[in-house]
């Protein structure tokens, strides 16, 4: 941390409640750019689910293409927190959302020649490889973004603005992919990439924190594993909801695209609520505790959908954004105190690496059950595995407390 005093614990880096300034043009051009490529890259993952549902494809189709977009993650996520700490951030990060604009351009012109589901199968590919550089380093950049703020407070208002820019964007998804076709929606979607890289070329960073890295070695220790481990479970829940939630809302709820992007909307909106929370709650309780509470609240949630139907179910899927977000930031606060600046990047590669290796396994379920299988059931399911691993999660640590 820079500063006239001396330099802050990693427990006062979190709890501090200093606010980046909001005059600075750093904060509020990585900020604009933040809700931009949120709005885009989750108006992207909506209009495609729904496309392949509409389409007739079904859920098990929506599940092929987030595999197709899980392995690429699962290749690219050490590559890009690599480059991540090897190459300047901010202009790899611009370079990454100019990949992603050119991706939804030529998947607009595609959908005139080629059959839906091979269109986004093979946008999906390119789509995730761009989109994991641009998160790698995006993330990577937020502890040189609001330097001298505290951390829970900083990356509680960064991802408000994702989680904002998620709302936006399924309530535009909505009324766009009622309205226009599959091509201008992705046309429409893909000007947020290009806002989104002018305000990063608005942002200029000092020099000392835009200093390559030489490469140096990352080893996480059975602390990190575990905040992987929560990372992955709670991955693994927002995962199945992006599979299965479209054909939660057409098949059993018999809805239409108006309801799939109520749906997201009551994710994005509990998200924007549990961004906001976690400031307060690193005051009063415990990290791993937090953990454990988020992991148990979102499997019971998860396990409450089966016997519930609409309006009810909104507030469920509001509830699991609140706790996955809340979680997701609480994990990432954690990163950011615990390990050094010159491997960020490779240590959220190997976190998220992690991450869609669970994603894997659940795209890989989703896909043998197909439609045989109410997504409401799957849901249950993995409602119960969340239980057994914050089973294990406690017995982890009270044993490496207890040594």
């Amino acid at each position: 941390m820079v500063g006239g005093g001396p330099p802050m614990s990693n427990a006062d880096r979190v709890t501090d409640t200093k606010k980046p300034s909001v005059l600075s043009r750093t904060v509020l051009g990585f900020l604009a750019s933040t809700l931009s490529a949120s709005v885009g890259r989750n108006g992207y993952y909506i209009a495609s689910a729904w496309i392949l549902v509409e389409a007739g494809y079904g859920s098990a189709s929506v599940g092929t293409v987030l595999t197709i977009v899980s392995v690429v993650e699962f290749i690219a996520s050490p590559l890009a927190g690599v480059a991540a700490d090897r190459f300047d951030r901010r202009r790899l990060n611009i370079a990454a959302d100019l990949s992603r604009f050119v991706v939804l351009l030529v998947t607009a012109c595609a959908f005139f020649y080629l059959d839906a589901f091979v269109t986004i199968c093979l946008s999906a590919a390119l789509f995730a490889f761009c989109d994991r550089v641009a998160l790698t380093t995006s993330q990577s950049m937020i502890p040189v973004v609001v330097r001298g703020a505290g951390l829970a407070t900083s990356n509680s208002i960064v991802f408000f603005a994702v989680q904002f820019g998620c709302l936006g964007a399924a309530l535009l998804a909505g009324p766009l992919l009622n309205e226009l076709s599959p091509a201008l929606v992705f046309t429409v979607l893909a000007a947020f990439f290009v806002a989104s890289a002018a305000s990063l070329g608005w942002v200029r960073l000092d020099r000392a924190s835009d200093r390559v890295y030489a490469a140096n070695s990352f080893v996480p220790n059975t602390d990190l594993v575990r905040h992987f481990a929560v990372y992955a479970l709670l991955y693994g829940g927002a995962v199945l909801v992006s599979v299965m939630g479209s054909g939660f809302v057409f098949e059993e709820q018999q809805g239409t695209a108006v309801d799939f992007g109520h749906l997201e909307a009551a994710w994005s909106a509990g998200s924007l609520i549990g961004a906001g929370l976690l400031a307060r709650l690193t005051r009063t309780i415990s990290t791993h505790t937090l953990h454990l509470m988020l992991l148990g609240s979102t499997a019971l949630a998860l396990m409450a959908l089966t016997p519930l139907s609409a309006p009810w179910t909104l507030a469920i899927f509001a509830a699991l954004g609140l706790f996955y977000n809340l979680g997701r930031v609480s994990v990432e606060v954690t990163l950011q105190s615990r390990v050094s600046d010159r491997v960020l990047g490779r240590a959220k590669g190997a976190m998220h690496s992690l991450a869609v290796g669970l994603g894997l396994i659940i795209f890989g379920i989703a896909a043998v059950l197909g439609d045989r299988v109410f997504p409401s059931t799957i849901f249950f399911g993995f409602g119960v595995a969340l239980l057994a691993g914050v089973y294990v999660l406690s017995i982890n640590f009270a044993k490496q407390k207890g040594e």
